[in-house]
């Protein structure tokens, strides 16, 4: 059964309860590069069991995302209010092949942009934090909500790989 747009809210929430989600966006670029050290190309592309992700294709998921979380950003606050479009992730992971993507690229194109939504984000006087736009599946979001969202996405992936790599070793 299919998670609804409010349970995983309230999970991603969960991840994150009693955290400064800007320290945990902040941390989370290098304990993905700290997991991936030492994962070769076949280990990275290995699914732990069928129709889940693999290492690299997390990874890859990871850098796309925050893609869009800069972008999300940038159109609350140039036109508050206004539409946030959804992806279908899985969509995209075929699409742009995540499972043949070079794992190191995708681990630093998720610093690099991860880098430039801190920069942003820190610049934000307290009632920006609150604008926001209109997810198409989640419904209004602040400012806030999507670092704290994105911050409990970062965590539950992190915690996936964690569980890849403790299955293989």
């Amino acid at each position: 059964m299919q998670e609804t747009a409010e349970q995983y809210r309230t999970r991603m929430f969960a991840l994150t309860e009693k955290h400064d989600p800007m320290r945990l966006l902040a941390a989370a670029p290098a304990k993905l590069a700290r997991l991936l050290r030492g994962v070769g190309t076949a280990k990275a592309r290995k699914r732990p069991a069928p129709g889940k992700w693999s290492i690299a294709e997390i990874a890859a998921h990871m850098a796309d995302t925050e893609w869009v979380i800069g972008y999300r950003l940038r159109a609350i606050l140039g036109a508050p209010g206004g539409p946030i479009a959804a992806f279908d992730q899985d969509a995209w992971a075929a699409a742009m092949r995540y499972g043949t993507r070079d794992l190191r690229k995708s681990a630093e194109q998720f610093r690099a942009l991860r880098s430039f939504n801190l920069a942003l984000l820190k610049t934000l006087s307290p009632a920006a934090w609150k604008l926001h736009g209109v997810h198409s599946e989640r419904g209004q979001q602040t400012l806030t909500t999507i670092a704290r969202m994105t911050a409990g996405h970062d965590l539950n992936h992190l915690a996936q790989i964690e569980r890849i790599l403790g299955a293989r070793k």
